[in-house]
Parts: C-alpha cells; structure tokens; sequence
C-alpha cells in the first residue's frame, strides 16, 4: 500500500501541475459556469403603478428587468464564460500533456493572471451597478429598484459572489504556481 504512495508521488513531481492545480481549476470552471448561467437567466417582470398627472389615477405598467439591459451585466456574462470556457480548455490541456510541457505550461500560469483580471473587473462593473440598484444614486435622480426586483437583485448577487470566488480561485492558482517556481530556485 505504501508503495503505491510513492509512486504516484514521483509522478506528480515530474510535472508542474499536481491535483491540487486540477482541483482548483475544476472549482473555477463550475464557479464562473453557475454564475454565467445564474445571471445570463435572470429574468423578472412586475407591475409598477406610475402616477403620470397628480389628478388621475396611477397606471399600472409591466416592466421587466433583464440582465441584456445593464452593458455591465452582458460583461459578467461574457467574461464568465470565457473563463469558464478557458477553465475547460485547460484543464484538457494539463490532462493531455501531463502537465510536462512548460511552454503549455507558462500561457497556462498568463492566462490564469489574465482571467484573474477579467473577472475582477466584471465583478468590480456588475456591483457597481448594483450598488446603484440597491440603493439609488440620489445626486443624479435614479431611483433604487431592487426593492421592486427583488428576485432579480438577489439572483445578481450570488452571481457577483460566485463569480468573485472564481475569481480568488484563479489566484489561487497564480500564488500555487509562484510558489512551486520559488521552491525550484
């Protein structure tokens, strides 16, 4: 039984990546997965009662919040998927090359630090609006409307927060990478 321990360690200090790597990228794969998908289904539709002249009656009105509406939304998505997308593509790289190519190897590490950067932004633009969402901006006049969307802020929200722990996942992954380059100096 020891033996076969030993074994399996001496194949994973062959390559540069060990299950931990695989771990991580597989948990940033289904990360940014849900939180494409949360948001890019995120739809809500409500009457809102909107008072045109004081002396009538207000009129009801359908209104629908979609994640299309907001630039900053379709951006979550996008980048999501992308990551999500490149989470795959990689984990099938490592897989194939056993992780002992260092050219594959090196893009791999550049483009973890690039999907870092894209999703830190798109969950930096997505609070934002949704910051003005939740509570207004009052010095331009918009008006919060999460308190009539509720469903559809929530659902934003745990997107943003999945996204952002995908996000930190990459970085994981960056700050394993720079530790095993120290180690081998």
């Amino acid at each position: 039984m020891e033996t076969q321990y030993k074994d399996v360690e001496v194949v994973n200090r062959g390559s540069s990546f060990n299950g931990k790597d695989l771990t991580l990228r597989f948990l940033a794969l289904t990360l940014t997965l849900i939180a494409a998908v949360l948001l890019g289904v995120d739809k809500e539709t409500t009457t809102v009662a909107i008072t045109l002249v004081p002396s009538l009656p207000p009129v009801d009105l359908p209104v629908t919040a979609k994640w299309t509406h907001m630039s900053a939304f379709v951006y979550f998505v996008i980048a999501n998927a992308i990551s999500c997308t490149y989470a795959a593509t990689s984990l099938i790289v490592i897989l194939a090359t056993s992780g002992k190519n260092k050219l594959a190897s090196l893009v791999i590490i550049i483009l973890d630090i690039v999907m870092v950067a894209l999703l830190f932004s798109a969950v930096g633009a997505t609070s934002s609006i949704g910051l003005i969402g939740y509570k207004g901006n009052s010095h331009v006049h918009w008006d919060k409307v999460c308190n009539v969307f509720n469903k559809f802020c929530h659902q934003v929200a745990i997107a943003v927060f999945l996204s952002f722990a995908g996000s930190i996942t990459y970085l994981l992954l960056i700050v394993i990478s720079a530790l095993k380059l120290h180690k081998k100096f």
